[in-house]
């Protein structure tokens, strides 16, 4: 009876792993393409308006420029209100993160230990407002497809350093742009949301004009409104610098 059931049993264990390795497959493809579309510029210049909400849902608000070239370079620059005005970040390839503050007038590097600090005051952390592609540092799983959105759960590749446990990203099943994004501590907690809000298509890039981050531990959320949205700029290298940084 043994050999009787012995090659039914290893066919059913061989289609197992095969659908195992095909959903994976799956969710690595969907994360890749999630990258390709939020870095499809060769580089971009963002104006912002950033309002910040506080427990009391009373608002301050700021403005920004941010300037990114591929998927790894990102410099920062505050504009107003005057007391913030040129506080600036400069995120650049292999977690190189530095902060510059004005009122000190001098910049300081990020270390991978204080990553999870607040930006500037708003919700959103050095370690969220880094230029990335999330396919580099977290591993995918395709947990569920529903409304029109892949659910994917994506844990630490092994090496990387991060305050997250884990994320949970809802991807639109109709262009694989991501539409939010669940952040758990280190207990396994949810900690921050981030939802993207008014996503159209603008020089034939879609982006998402309106990024909200809401702090579910203290009560607080950040909006980041798009103001203006320029594309294909020609920015070289050199312009994401600490030189620059300081300007």
């Amino acid at each position: 009876m043994k050999k009787v059931f012995l090659i039914p049993l290893l066919s059913v264990v061989l289609i197992i792993t095969a659908n195992m390795k095909a959903v994976a497959q799956d969710a690595a493809a969907i994360l890749l393409k999630v990258d390709n579309i939020i870095n499809a510029p060769k580089d971009q210049l963002l104006s912002t308006t950033i309002t910040i909400f506080d427990k009391a849902s009373k608002q301050s608000v700021r403005t920004m420029d941010m300037k990114q070239k591929g998927s790894d370079k990102r410099l920062v620059k505050f504009l107003t209100p005057s007391d913030q005005k040129g506080i600036g970040f400069l995120s650049l390839p292999n977690d190189n993160m530095t902060v510059y503050l004005p009122a000190f007038g001098k910049t300081r590097k990020i270390a991978s230990s204080v990553k999870n600090s607040k930006f500037a005051g708003t919700d959103f952390s050095y370690e969220d407002m880094e230029a990335k592609k999330y396919s580099a540092k977290w591993i995918p799983k395709l947990t569920t497809t529903a409304n029109g959105h892949y659910v994917l759960e994506l844990t630490p590749k092994s090496g990387i350093i991060t305050d997250y446990s884990k994320l949970i990203m809802y991807v639109r099943t109709a262009d694989n742009y991501p539409v939010k994004i669940e952040h758990y501590d280190k207990s396994g907690k949810l900690y921050k949301v981030l939802t993207d809000n008014n996503i159209v298509k603008i020089g034939g890039y879609t982006i998402a004009k309106e990024l909200v981050m809401e702090d579910k531990k203290n009560g607080t959320k950040t909006k980041m409104t798009i103001t203006s949205a320029k594309f294909d700029n020609g920015f070289k290298d050199d312009l994401f610098c600490e030189r620059e940084l300081i300007k």
